[in-house]
Parts: structure tokens; sequence; C-alpha cells
């Protein structure tokens, strides 16, 4: 539904503000960038409020105050300090994710996410959960990804000390408790994890089949981070030892403390629980942007029990924080965020052919992945489907999204961009994205300011250049009684690329000036790390 009733372009207009009243909301309004939290605090309440009459293009200027430091053993340490509850938040990112696995080791870097909750040479097996448990822990856990592995807990204020000394045990003697049973038991868990969310699951291998077909087999996104069976059948404990001892040093992680802290203290507890843990040798971690070779429209012919059809496709794009992120993160919104949205109602609204469509960019550190998926109605065709979300991509390409359409993704972005900073827990990880992936931990104002500054030319710039016909992979999945329920490659074709579209079409490498929003996985799931957009990701593709 278009805007055109006066009512409707107030509210479009207002919706383009709520940025400004969300962050006031959240305590991160700030004249100035990292000014102290006590003096963020003092600001008036009457500053905080937005002018009711302010045009669409007003901003606000927003901050995340941290103090970063590194101990002498090279571990990164933030603290966040806000008041406004009784809670800390915990959160170590080691800087060590699937890409990073050697030849012949996929999936170590998720085994060990498992291994670390097993016990260490001070906290007995299975007693870590208990002992957050019993201080009335509210958030416990930990997950891969492509590019790093995450832990995190948030625990009453005064529980610091004990949060602070279990990941300080596991980090620094992990293997002191780690043994075969271990190993071999959480070895275990992962490949049943493996078969119960992707060999066993509808659709399940079709994230695998999209993985390989966008990179070459030597890129670090040719697999997928769950890992392979053949690999975690052919680990050895002396493999576990190796590969703990290179990626989880205290120079390899970064510490970040969110939340009802006295900075002073929390520094001790730091230095009393972190410093005695031995630096390592520089980790061979991968960091430079690597778009791959992608020079053609690949097509993979997909077979799989399932009763309905679906049809994926998926472009290589540029790393998280690089130009044409944000455009994307908007772009997607326009295709397939809400009903009015243009996929949305084209397939399923109009023409009721697909059951539901999805749109997001997937931002990873060294390059970043666009996906359209629509699963559609029994009997419907693949083609069809294909045919007519290509008409609606190249009409983005030849026209700007219109006014109320670019208003409303960017409203619908920021919301979700601000409001995603209200727990202590998601900020304190989305504080560990930025600076790993940004390298600023108080990158939240510019990641807010990305979106208030593009424009619709920028969208439709975004879909010219970075997504071309010619460079993309395209998955049909073809219902087939009798074959595997996760689905079957039955046939890849390739189609030359048009010389305009592969000069048009590189992925941009360079690292940016300005950050995408957070787009941080909760968990390692089939094919993408999370929807842009608030669009949930199908499952298995």
């Amino acid at each position: 539904m278009r805007a055109n009733h006066p009512s409707q372009r107030r509210r479009l207009r207002a919706l383009s503000c709520l940025s400004s009243a969300l962050v006031a909301a959240l305590g991160l309004m700030s004249p100035t960038y990292a000014a102290p939290p006590a003096a963020a605090a003092a600001q008036p309440a009457a500053a905080a409020q937005p002018d009711a009459a302010a045009p669409a293009s007003a901003s606000v200027s927003v901050m995340l105050p941290v103090e970063k430091y590194t101990l002498q053993n090279g571990l990164e340490v933030i603290l966040h300090e806000d008041h406004r509850t009784p809670v800390v938040a915990v959160n170590v990112w080691y800087h060590v994710g699937s890409k990073d696995e050697p030849k012949g080791k996929n999936g170590f870097a998720h085994l060990f996410e498992h291994l670390m909750f097993q016990g260490s040479k001070n906290v007995g097996e299975d007693m870590f959960f208990k002992y957050l448990e019993r201080a009335g822990a509210s958030e416990r856990n930990g997950t891969t990804n492509t590019d790093r592995t995450n832990y995190f807990e948030t625990v009453p204020a005064n529980e610091l000390a004990l949060a602070l000394w279990l990941e300080s045990d596991r980090m620094g003697w992990l293997l002191d408790h780690a043994n075969e049973e271990t190993f071999a038991s959480q070895r275990n868990v992962v490949k049943n994890e493996r078969r119960q969310n992707y060999e066993n699951a509808p659709y399940g291998l079709v994230p695998q089949f999209l993985r390989a077909a966008l990179f070459p087999e030597n890129h670090p996104y040719h697999l997928l981070t769950i890992g392979t069976p053949e690999d975690l059948d052919a680990a050895r404990m002396d493999d576990v030892r190796a590969f703990f001892k290179t990626f989880y040093a205290p120079n390899n992680a970064t510490l970040v403390i969110a939340g009802d802290i006295d900075r002073d203290k929390a520094k001790e507890l730091v230095h009393k629980y972190f410093s005695p843990i031995p630096k390592g040798a520089p980790p061979p971690v991968a960091t430079k942007p690597d778009p791959g070779d992608l020079a053609t429209e690949k097509r993979l012919e997909i077979e799989a029990d399932v009763e309905l059809p679906r049809v994926t496709i998926s472009w290589v794009t540029p790393p998280g924080f690089a130009p044409g992120d944000a455009e994307l993160d908007l772009v997607a919104n326009v295709l397939a965020s809400g009903k009015t949205s243009r996929l949305y109602k084209r397939l399923v609204y109009d023409l009721q052919i697909a059951q539901d469509v999805y749109a997001w960019q997937a931002s990873s550190q060294l390059a970043s992945t666009f996906q359209i998926t629509a699963t559609l109605k029994k009997g419907k065709s693949t083609e069809q489907a294909l045919k007519l979300i290509d008409a609606e991509l190249e009409k983005l390409r030849k026209a700007p999204p219109t006014k109320d359409e670019h208003e409303r993704a960017r409203a619908k972005l920021l919301s979700d961009l601000v409001f995603g900073m209200e727990q202590v827990t998601a900020r304190a990880n989305a504080i560990n994205s930025y600076n790993q992936l940004a390298g600023d931990p108080g990158y939240f104002p510019k990641d807010v300011a990305r979106f208030e500054k593009a424009t619709p030319a920028d969208l439709q710039k975004a879909v010219a250049d970075l997504l071309p016909q010619g460079r993309r992979v395209v998955a049909l999945v073809t219902p087939k009684p009798g074959a595997p329920k996760a689905g079957r490659l039955v046939k890849q074709t390739e189609s030359p690329a048009p010389a305009a579209a592969k000069a048009a079409a590189a992925p941009a490498t360079a690292r940016p000036a300005t950050a995408p929003a957070h787009k941080d996985p909760a968990v390692d799931k089939p094919a993408v790390d999370k929807p842009a957009a608030g669009t949930p990701a199908p499952k298995g593709g």
C-alpha cells in the first residue's frame, strides 16, 4: 500500500525519526561520542526528546560509552558501565571461526564451543552451568560462526567474580581437564547435531550445496561451520590440544564486561583472573576480505523428499562494514519485509504461488551473501517463481524504490538496531562484534548513521552493481518421493556472465568507513548468520 493520504505520510515521517526516540529511551543519546558514563547519565531528559516537527532526515547523536585496554598477555578488555539494572553481562569472543580451521579440521571451532563447557582445571565435569544456575544467571551459552566463537553469561552484579573465574579457568587451563572421554562424547554430540539440523532436516543440505558453489574449494567460507563427518571422525585428542593452543590464547580473545559495574573493581578482578594466563604465539586467523571467484551464474538442480518446491538465489556481496552492505540490508527490506513488500505482494498475495518469501544480507568478515528464498505452494513452478523474482530485481536496477518504501525500510532497520541494544546481554555481544569487525567497540553511532544516510538512489545502485543476474547461484528444489529429505544435488550448470555484469559486480573489498547493522548470529544456522530486515531465515536454507 502506498502512502498517498496525508495521515499516512505523517506516520511515515514519524517512523523515520523513531531511532531518535528509541535511542533516548535506552539512554544511548549524547552530544559527544565516548563521553564517560556519568556524563551521559547527566544529560537532561528534555534534551533526549526529538522535535515532533523535525524533518524526516533529522538525525540524533548517539553513543555506546566504552573503555578499552589490553593486558600484557594480549587479552583485549572492554568495559561498558550501565547502572539501570543490577546485572552484568560477561561476553568473550575468541577470534576463531570455521574460516580459520586448517584443512582436514572442518568443524573444530564448533566442536570447541561444546568442549569449553565440559570442565577445566578447577571446574569439574558439567559444573560450569551449575555454578551459574546457583548464582542466578539469566543468560549462559556459546555460539560459533564462520568468523568467531563466543561465550556469554549474564549474572547478578555481585556475581561478576564468579563469571570471570569460570571464563578464565577454561581460557587458561581447559586442557588440564579435557580427556579422551570428554572429547569423544562431545564429538558425538556435534555429529548428532549435524544429523538433526542438516542431514535429516527438510532442505537441510541445500545450504551446503550453496556454500560450495558460491565459494571455491580453497576459500575459508567454502564449508559449513557445523563440520563434515569425515573431518570429525578423523580428529584425535592431539589435534584438539594443538587447536586449543593455537587459537584459544588470551591474545586471540576479547573480553567485554557490560552492566552494573564499578570499573576500577572490574579491572582488579580481570587482572586477578586473566593476567596469569600466558600469551600464545600469533594465531593464523584470516582477516583480509576475500570475495572468491564467482564469475558466472551457477544453477543447482536439487531433489528432496519434501512437499513444497523452493527457489533460493544467492550472491557474494561486500563484507560487513564495506560500502554496499547497509544498502543491501535496506534492499532486503524493500523486497521481502512485510506484506506490502515487493516480493511478498507479488508472489504470496497477488499471484498466490508462494507460501513465503525472505530476503536478507548475511554480513560476514571476509565476504557476505545476499539471499532470496521463496517456498512455493504445492505444484507451483520454480522456473516461474525465478522469472518473477528477476522481474522485481530488474525494476530496482532501473529505478530506485519509492520514498515511502525507503522510509519504511529505514525506520524498520533503525528500530531493530536500537531495540537490539535494549538488553545488556545483546549490547555486550554487539560491542564485541563492532570490535572485531569494525575495529571500534563504540561503532554504534556510525552504525545508526549509515542507515540514515543511505538514499533511494544508493539502493538502486546496490542492486545494479552487487546483485547482477550473471554472477550468482540459483538453487531450485523439486519435490521427489524417495529422495533424501535434506536434498541431493542432481545437476549443476554454469552460464557465463555478460562482460558488463562481470565488470560491475565485483564485490568491494576495501575496509569501509562505516559499520553495518549489528548482525550477529545466536547460533550457527544453515546458509546464513542472521536474516536482515527483521525477517527469519526459513529452516534449512
